[in-house]
């Protein structure tokens, strides 16, 4: 076998970005029609009070019959594009988090390019349940600090409705439908702080599809497959794992709890909320997202979406500090500091 040195190769040139990014803007789109919890009881045995209190939600949207993932993610890349400043056809790269696109392939990514006006751009999907919107801000944070992108269109995306077991009374009224997205660009001071990010595969079948799409081709039953979940699994790995995971982030980006401007957790239940920021030792004038009371649980739309409306509503500052977390199937996870654009 013959070997070539270091010395008598070519040397490779190599991309240079930017020394720091940060989100330019954020957008978000939320479906028109408003799902009640008493709509929700016409097919379970509970009531709006007991779903009141054990999730915190009064009410979710859910997308139109023709309405896809990438129409929802569309509106909402559009807000984000304006709130930026910018162009689609200055978006390089597209990053959209999904589980509910109904194509195993092509990517809806691409899609949304097209639909943008990012004709060209590197575009693709990842797969990352509730954590995918914070694990696309870190890639994209990476991509344009390396030189691999300028402007990353990052979208959470989900149809929940469509894998939502109306009967089950355990997870019937947690999930909507929704999208959100940001804007990353260079920078010249730090936007994004290190991502504290990872996975634990072990407990895999705590969140999921309850079949594969092998068992829908080859079994009996050709319904569509539905997400279960062990709520009281999930309660306590996101609660009594999730809290240093969130403190990590706050480490390694060099500051304190207190001097947050917002904190942005996964909407996922109004008590793991609680429970984080309890654990946390958040100071109480501190804002706290909880757009899951009308929003429900979007998955991977839920951080952006969230932002979005702290942000809209005055309650969180533009220019802050926000700490942002998100967990899920798989199971996997990710957190990080922002600066709010």
């Amino acid at each position: 076998m013959t070997t070539i040195s270091r010395e008598d190769r070519p040397t490779l040139s190599t991309a240079t970005g930017s020394a720091h990014a940060r989100i330019w803007g954020v957008g978000g789109y939320r479906p028109e029609r408003v799902v009640t919890n008493e709509e929700i009881c016409e097919n379970i045995d509970s009531s709006d009070e007991w779903i009141r209190e054990r999730s915190g939600i009064v009410s979710r949207r859910w997308a139109a019959p023709d309405e896809t993932v990438v129409d929802m993610a569309t509106h909402a890349a559009n807000d984000a594009i304006r709130a930026a400043g910018i162009t689609g056809s200055q978006v390089t790269t597209v990053i959209m988090a999904t589980v509910t696109h109904p194509y195993q392939t092509p990517a809806a990514a691409p899609l949304l390019a097209v639909a943008i006006g990012a004709e060209n751009a590197v575009a693709f999907d990842i797969s990352a349940a509730c954590a995918g919107y914070c694990h696309g801000i870190a890639l994209a944070n990476d991509l344009v600090r390396c030189g691999s992108a300028k402007y990353v269109l990052v979208v959470g995306v989900e149809r929940l409705s469509d894998f939502t077991d109306l009967t089950d009374r355990g997870t019937a009224f947690l999930f909507g439908d929704g999208a959100g997205a940001a804007i990353v660009g260079p920078s010249d001071y730090a936007g994004i702080g290190p991502t504290v990010w990872g996975s634990d595969g072990a407990k895999w079948d705590t969140i999921r599809q309850d079949r594969s799409w092998l068992e829908v081709r080859d079994g009996e039953d050709k319904s569509w497959p539905h997400f279960g979940m062990e709520g009281q699994t999930v309660f306590r790995w996101a609660v009594w794992g999730m809290a240093p995971v969130a403190q990590a982030a706050l480490d390694q980006a060099g500051i304190k709890a207190e001097d947050l401007d917002a904190f942005i957790p996964h909407q996922a239940n109004m008590r793991i909320i609680d429970s984080l920021i309890k654990k946390l030792k958040l100071p109480d004038d501190i804002p706290v997202a909880r757009d899951i009371a009308e929003t429900g649980n979007t998955s991977s739309a839920s951080v952006p979406l969230a932002t979005q409306r702290m942000l809209d509503s005055g309650e969180a500052p533009h220019g802050g500090l926000a700490l942002e977390i998100a967990f899920g199937a798989g199971l996997v996870y990710a957190a990080q500091v922002i600066v709010l654009p």
